[in-house]
């Protein structure tokens, strides 16, 4: 007969979960060391501004002269209701998240979309010869803007102000 009393011990639970998470510890670490799996995902944005481009709705521009420390996560050009949107988004060197957008949609319509609808200028500032205003987004982000006939650009996200001025005036 059997006794009430288990036969496993806390030394056996502990060598049988010791099992099940050596293997686990060696996948993670083969994961983030050899396949990058902390690394973003980078994605080539030549082909959506060579779509904004050629749609030809508004003067589109890309950074130049950003360092290899800067990766490019996202592309996409779309029409939208009123006009037409080119985002880029990037990861700055500091691993913060950033997006570039260029529109042609009403800047009166596409400011509170894009920032909030309390979004107030804070000021002007001088880069790459032209005079953007600097804004508050939601979320504690930081925005600056760049307002001109066909078009409104929006450089927006978490960054820090020198690297929201470093984009912005690295476009071309």
């Amino acid at each position: 007969m059997t006794s009430g009393k288990s036969e496993r011990s806390p030394k056996d639970m502990a060598i049988s979960l010791l099992v099940l998470l050596v293997p686990i510890a060696l996948l993670l670490a083969f994961y983030r060391g050899f396949l990058g799996g902390d690394q973003p995902t980078t994605v080539d944005p030549a082909p959506a501004i060579e779509q904004a481009r050629s749609a030809n709705v508004f003067p589109v521009s890309q950074p130049e002269g950003l360092g290899s420390d800067w990766s490019t996560v996202s592309a996409r050009y779309q029409t939208v209701e009123g006009g037409a949107n080119l985002r880029l988004g990037y990861l700055t060197p500091e691993g913060r998240g950033v997006q570039l957008l260029q529109s042609n949609v009403p800047a009166e319509r596409l400011l509170p979309a894009e920032l909030t609808g309390q979004a107030q200028p804070q000021g002007p500032t001088e880069l790459g010869g032209r005079n953007w205003q600097r804004y508050t987004a939601r979320d504690n982000q930081q925005a600056l803007v760049l307002l001109e006939p066909n078009r409104t650009v929006i450089v927006v996200g978490d960054a820090r102000d020198n690297e929201l001025r470093e984009l912005a005036g690295s476009l071309r």
